[in-house]
């Protein structure tokens, strides 16, 4: 069955089309919504409401975009109005965890860690474009679009992350290379 037969069974309320959408679409919109929440917890609230967003918006899909865009841009927008309403719920520092589960790490553990607190500590808006131009791929005038700001702004936003992010990180390399160095004594 086609991807449009399977959006129009699942439009008028066929389950069993919703749940096919959902198995192809669901690590897309949650990889998204993840790098825009920053932790696993909010990213899965995220991805909840991106998903009923879209099922209950299905019958307004006109297919001038690619399904899996239309959906992308939901996920987005969920994700962006979730986190601006807990914004004002929520202090910066979450509590850390009872326990953490260790196993093996095919990533550089540090390198992720410096990322994702560089990432944290970017101003929301700075972090929002960042995440959105840089790993998402949007233009800036779609970044625009989804955040309610011009394009000039979008580009400022970025400039400004990325010269926070720079300075942030200044000096991983070295540590890499230095760590890379040890381990091979």
């Amino acid at each position: 069955m086609s991807e449009a037969q399977i959006i129009r069974r699942a439009s008028a309320g066929d389950a069993q089309a919703v749940r096919q959408l959902y198995e192809r679409y669901a690590p897309r919109v949650y990889a998204v919504v993840r790098r825009i929440a920053g932790c696993d917890d909010l990213a899965q609230d995220y991805a909840q409401e991106a998903w009923i967003r879209a099922i209950r918006a299905l019958p307004t899909f006109r297919g001038d975009a690619r399904f899996s865009t239309w959906l992308h841009r939901i996920a987005v927008n969920a994700a962006l109005q979730a986190l601006r309403k807990s914004k004002t719920r929520r202090t910066k520092q979450a509590p850390m965890p009872d326990s953490v589960p260790v196993g093996p790490r095919v990533r550089d553990s540090l390198l992720e860690s410096r990322l994702e607190s560089a990432l944290d500590r970017l101003p929301d808006g700075q972090r929002e474009v960042l995440i959105l131009h840089d790993v998402e791929g949007y233009t800036h005038e779609e970044i625009g679009e989804t955040l309610g700001v011009t394009s000039g702004t979008s580009k400022s936003q970025l400039f400004k992350a990325r010269a926070k992010m720079r300075g942030m990180l200044d000096g991983l390399n070295e540590n890499i290379e230095d760590r890379e160095a040890w381990n091979s004594i």
